[in-house]
């Protein structure tokens, strides 16, 4: 049945399909919530979707590579109960989107999962090249990450797998689309061994949550659809990446889903993983 939009849209709750109640046509909080405060310096409200888990690996990586100034609190925000409008969240990221972070040592506010990343790696002096060359090609894939995920979740995702109906026309242009950004890296990865070069940077920490999860079918069921496994160097850039420790551990916390023994609702120290 063709659809003509009216003269002026109008909100109507209850369409949108599976994430329509969490969804709405204005900004701003809906409730007062206090947001929690730990120890560490750094504070972060998240869960573990793809742009989560940038985050948290980072977080684990630089811990790993010896950072402790990197210590850190992960609080749940869950976005199914409407915690991301909370006046406290709202006050850290007023896009009421996850995730946020809080530098308690500079008193500052950092959101979007971009920009975290590229705080990071400034505040602590790793994993992004000092070189301009090197800075530069890592920042062009971290912003074609950017740029490109929501095509895959928004797009793909939506209307593949959440969508309340299923239609021919945008599952196939967003496949399409999805297709074509495998290819992109695919293309990248046949010459290199990591996206921007021959280090692990910020670009494969943002990149290897939301792809990597495509391409193991770990996200909306769909690596046989997408044909995933045609993507040699893709798959075996996933793998090294998902190996790292620091990786399994960022794509634990905060996660309420799933095998009980990957998940960690909230993070505190690294003794909450021995748990």
């Amino acid at each position: 049945m063709t659809y003509t939009p009216p003269e002026v849209w109008t909100w109507d709750a209850e369409s949108g399909g599976k994430f329509a109640s969490i969804n709405r046509p204005i900004a701003g909080p809906t409730h007062d919530k206090e947001r929690p405060r730990g120890e560490h310096p750094l504070q972060l409200y998240s869960l573990a979707t793809p742009n989560g888990v940038k985050v948290t690996v980072m977080l684990e990586e630089l811990l790993a590579a010896g950072h402790t100034g990197a210590e850190y609190d992960a609080w749940l925000i869950d976005i199914n109960k409407g915690d991301q409008f909370g006046s406290g969240f709202v006050g850290v990221n007023p896009n009421s989107k996850i995730p946020a972070l809080f530098d308690q040592d500079q008193g500052l506010r950092v959101f979007e999962s971009g920009a975290i990343l590229l705080y990071l790696a400034e505040k602590f002096e790793a994993f992004l090249p000092k070189d301009i060359k090197g800075r530069t090609e890592t920042l062009n894939w971290l912003f074609w990450l950017q740029g490109s995920a929501p095509y895959l979740g928004g797009g793909f995702g939506h209307f593949y797998a959440y969508a309340p109906e299923k239609f021919e026309y945008p599952i196939n242009r967003f496949a399409m689309e999805a297709k074509r950004q495998l290819d992109v890296l695919d293309r990248q990865l046949a010459d290199h061994r990591f996206i921007a070069g021959e280090d692990y940077s910020i670009a494969d920490i943002a990149i290897a949550p939301w792809y990597g999860a495509v391409v193991k079918g770990e996200a909306y069921d769909a690596a046989k659809f997408l044909d995933t496994a045609s993507y040699k160097h893709v798959n075996r850039w996933v793998a090294e990446v998902q190996d790292r420790p620091a990786y399994q551990r960022g794509k634990m916390v905060n996660r309420t889903w799933g095998d009980e023994a990957g998940q960690l609702p909230e993070r505190h120290s690294a003794a909450d993983f021995d748990k």
